[in-house]
């Protein structure tokens, strides 16, 4: 059983949520914070995946993504998919790399789920347009990635420093319109992982567009001087501009 409570309260300014909600997936009690465009009638939304860090620690990293697509008059919905056993074991110090990314493996589909769930009620929403995209940030890349291949609702996915995970590549059948932001100095999730997303999206006839940033490490838009940070915020939010119109 699965569904959405909306917890009213008032609408906020820029970088502060206007409204809470909570998905349930399955047992577990998820937090979605949503960000209210000011245009009024129905409107498009962006569901936001954090990384694997959540989206607490940098915070206004990832609300300046939700200023800039309600300045667009897009709805964005920041949803925690990762249950406190997630986190728990991504987040431990004894976990090494290889056995976070055996633990996510076994997590994708559950994930693509909380996903699914979250679409279903915002597609319901007497404000929404019908058109909703996804936008991960690395880990949360990967989900998006997975959840638009299954979902055939989902209008456009954007990725920045994700993939597809391994176990998806060979069921993929189609893809929405589609981009990926990488930079080429990556050493979390090498930029081949971000090219092979977009080779995938091409061989199954999706609407593609790559962008390398030279020098740049994981997470480069995530800084508050790097010029490059606007330049990816504002790729981004006019790639959701577009892919979303009605």
């Amino acid at each position: 059983m699965a569904g959405l409570t909306a917890l009213l309260s008032p609408v906020a300014a820029h970088g502060t949520p206007g409204e809470q909600l909570n998905v349930t997936s399955g047992h577990d009690s998820l937090s979605v914070s949503r960000y209210a465009a000011t245009a009024a009638g129905k409107r498009p939304a962006v569901i936001v995946l954090h990384g694997s860090r959540g989206i607490e620690l940098r915070a206004r990293a990832y609300e300046r993504y939700a200023d800039a697509l309600t300045a667009r008059g897009i709805d964005a919905y920041f949803l925690r998919y990762m249950t406190l056993a997630d986190t728990a074991a991504l987040t431990s110090t004894s976990a090494t790399h290889e056995r976070r990314e055996a633990y996510e493996t076994t997590r994708f589909d559950g994930w693509a789920d909380t996903v699914s769930v979250t679409l279903t009620t915002l597609l319901d929403r007497p404000d929404s347009s019908g058109r909703i995209g996804l936008l991960g940030f690395s880990l949360g890349g990967y989900v998006a990635a997975d959840a638009a291949a299954r979902d055939t609702r989902i209008a456009a996915l954007a990725v920045l420093y994700g993939g597809m995970p391994e176990a998806m590549t060979a069921k993929v059948k189609r893809l929405p319109p589609l981009i990926v932001l990488h930079g080429e100095a990556d050493r979390n999730v090498p930029i081949r992982e971000g090219r092979q997303l977009v080779a995938l999206g091409k061989s199954v006839g999706a609407e593609t567009e790559f962008v390398p940033y030279p020098g740049k490490a994981h997470g480069f838009d995530f800084s508050d001087t790097d010029p490059m940070t606007p330049d990816a915020i504002d790729r981004i939010t006019k790639f959701f501009q577009t892919r979303l119109a009605a």
